[in-house]
This record gives C-alpha cells, sequence and structure tokens, in this order.
C-alpha cells in the first residue's frame, strides 16, 4: 500500500520502504547563494566551450591520433560528460527551486556523477603510465605504448568502473528509507542518501570504503610510484638539461593530478576527522566535482605546442578554404 506524508510519498511492500522522491538539501540558508550558481553556469559554459574545442582540435588533427593523445581525447570527453551530468540538474535543482528528485532518477543521477568522476582519476593514472614509460623506456615507448594498447586500458577502465559504481548504486536497492528523505548534499551523493536508512547499512558501507580505494586511493599510490620511479630514471641521467625538459613534460600532468585529488581527499578526510559546517562541505565538494574539468584543458592541452601548432594548422587550413570558397563565388 502506499501513504502520503507532505509532498512526499512512501511506497511499503513486505521488505523495503522507498520514497518515490527525494529532497535535495543542499545550498541552504546561505547568503547571495544565487551568485554562486551563476558561477556555476559560467563554469559550466567555459567547460563545454574548452573541451570541446580540445575534442574537435584532437579528432581533426590527424598528427594528433597518437597514444598520448588518445588519453587526452578521454580525458576531455569524461570532463565534458561529468559537468553535463552534474552542473544543468543542479541548476535546475537549486535555482528553480526543484528540490524534489524521483526516487530512480536520484539513483541515475548518482551514477553517472560517480562514473565520470571515477574515470577522470583512472584517467590520470593512464597518463603517468604514460610518462613513465617514456621517461624510463624511451627506446621502448613506441613498442610498448601503442594505439591499440592504450585504446585496451582505457575500455578495461571504462568497463570495470561500470561495474564497480554500478554496484554501489545498485545496493541501495535493498535499503529502506522509513524515516527522513533529506539528502544534505547539492547531488544525490552516495554518502548522504545510504546514511538515511533505517535498516542494516554494512555492506553498503563496506562497498562505499572499497569504492573510495579504487577511485582515490589506489590511483594516488599507482602516480605515487610512477613518479618514484621517474625520479630514479632521471637521477641517472647525466645531462642535466635533460632531466629539465623530461620534468617539463611532466608538470602539467602533476598540477592535474594536485587539482583533483587535493580538494577531494582534503574533504573527504575532513568529514570523517573533524565536524564541518554542512554548507562549507557542500561547497568545497560542489567545486571539487566542477573546477577542474574546467581547468584540465587550460592546464593540459592548450599550453602544449602540439596542440597550440595543430589549432593554427586547422584555423589556416579553414581560412583557405573560406577564401577559396569566396573567390569561386566570385568568379561565378
Amino acid at each position: 500500500f502506499t501513504s502520503i506524508e507532505g509532498e512526499n510519498t512512501v511506497t511499503f511492500n513486505s521488505t523495503f520502504v522507498r520514497p518515490l522522491h527525494f529532497y535535495l538539501g543542499g545550498f541552504y540558508n546561505i547568503p547571495h547563494v544565487k551568485y554562486y550558481y551563476v558561477f556555476l553556469c559560467f563554469v559550466y559554459i567555459m567547460t563545454v566551450l574548452s573541451n570541446g574545442f580540445l575534442l574537435s582540435v584532437i579528432y581533426l588533427v590527424k598528427s594528433l591520433h597518437t597514444p598520448r593523445y588518445i588519453i587526452v581525447f578521454n580525458l576531455a570527453l569524461t570532463d565534458l560528460c561529468g559537468s553535463t551530468a552534474l552542473i544543468p540538474k543542479l541548476l535546475d535543482t537549486f535555482l528553480f527551486n526543484r528540490r524534489y528528485i524521483v526516487y530512480e532518477a536520484c539513483l541515475t543521477y548518482m551514477f553517472f556523477v560517480l562514473f565520470f568522476g571515477s574515470m577522470q582519476s583512472w584517467t590520470l593514472v593512464i597518463m603517468a603510465y604514460d610518462r613513465f614509460v617514456a621517461i624510463c623506456f624511451p627506446l621502448r615507448y613506441n613498442i610498448i605504448v601503442t594505439r591499440k594498447s592504450i585504446v585496451t586500458i582505457l575500455l578495461c577502465s571504462w568497463t570495470s568502473l561500470v561495474l564497480v559504481i554500478g554496484a554501489l548504486v545498485g545496493l541501495l536497492e535493498r535499503l529502506s528509507f522509513c524515516a527522513s528523505v533529506v539528502i544534505q548534499s547539492f547531488f544525490c551523493d552516495h554518502g548522504p542518501t545510504y546514511s538515511l536508512a533505517c535498516n542494516n547499512i554494512y555492506i553498503n558501507y563496506i562497498v562505499a570504503n572499497f569504492t573510495f580505494a579504487v577511485v582515490i586511493c589506489i590511483p594516488l599510490v599507482l602516480i605515487g610510484a610512477t613518479y618514484i620511479c621517474i625520479s630514479v630514471a632521471l637521477s641517472r641521467t647525466a645531462s642535466r638539461e635533460e632531466r629539465l625538459k623530461a620534468m617539463r613534460t611532466c608538470t602539467s600532468h602533476l598540477m592535474l593530478v594536485a587539482l583533483f585529488f587535493i580538494p577531494y581527499l582534503g574533504t573527504n578526510i575532513t568529514v570523517k576527522t573533524n565536524s564541518i559546517d554542512p554548507n562549507m562541505r557542500i561547497l568545497n565538494s560542489s567545486l571539487s566535482h566542477t573546477v577542474p574539468s574546467l581547468l584540465n584543458p587550460i592546464i593540459y592541452a592548450l599550453k602544449t605546442e602540439e596542440v597550440i601548432s595543430a589549432f593554427k594548422r586547422v584555423y589556416k587550413r579553414r581560412k583557405i578554404n573560406r577564401l577559396v570558397s569566396q573567390l569561386q563565388t566570385r568568379t561565378s
């Protein structure tokens, strides 16, 4: 049978109690919060433009169809998809005060936001692997890092993370929500959602910690290990100029790693160890989910000579084609 409490309908059966809606309680009682929504709108527009530009350049310029830029293409794609999964719905929810979200839609929302965030993390690992082989095994780079091997690694990452995040979200189906339906977050975040359940959440807690290890801890360990190996390899290089040149190729990647992991890790550690104001946690978390996708193409690709020169070639080619079409129009 069903019962109605206020604006929310709860469905009962012999085993589970599921709300038809959740209520997103984030950004509550923050002064001038609409300016923050405008900022997020600006972030989304610039994210779409910058990542769309990068995807277009890599797709159009055949000289960029290399293993390294296949990884960069994947990062730009996940940045674009992750921001699209999160920000438009966030703005619709809070800017237009549509805080109620259907139960099934909430789980779908959760899956896509967490999945694309996880894929960003593992793409940074694959970038570290590319730099590791390029610096530690330069003579074998073209044999080890091929387009086929990189595409295979990326496909395995996508498939594995679909299974991990799918299990994380799917296990919410075993929970009953018979008390509050207010999720204290800016989207259907996993932790604030499963903590609302009134039955045993131990399995969800274990899987949540396992997922945190897969998405944050293991990638950080792997990236750290690759850079230890890179440092050892560079210490054995005789030429100081070669060491500086090699490190310059890693600088952009290290900036991306710091930009992605430090805010996310800091917020999670603070939440687990100290009491933090809910609005402050939500603001930090929302910035951690949105700003890296904006800055990734600017930091990594737009500072790369290959991408800039490729863009110039595309621009000149289109300019020449435009002039030729104009001349043909005039002569005809």
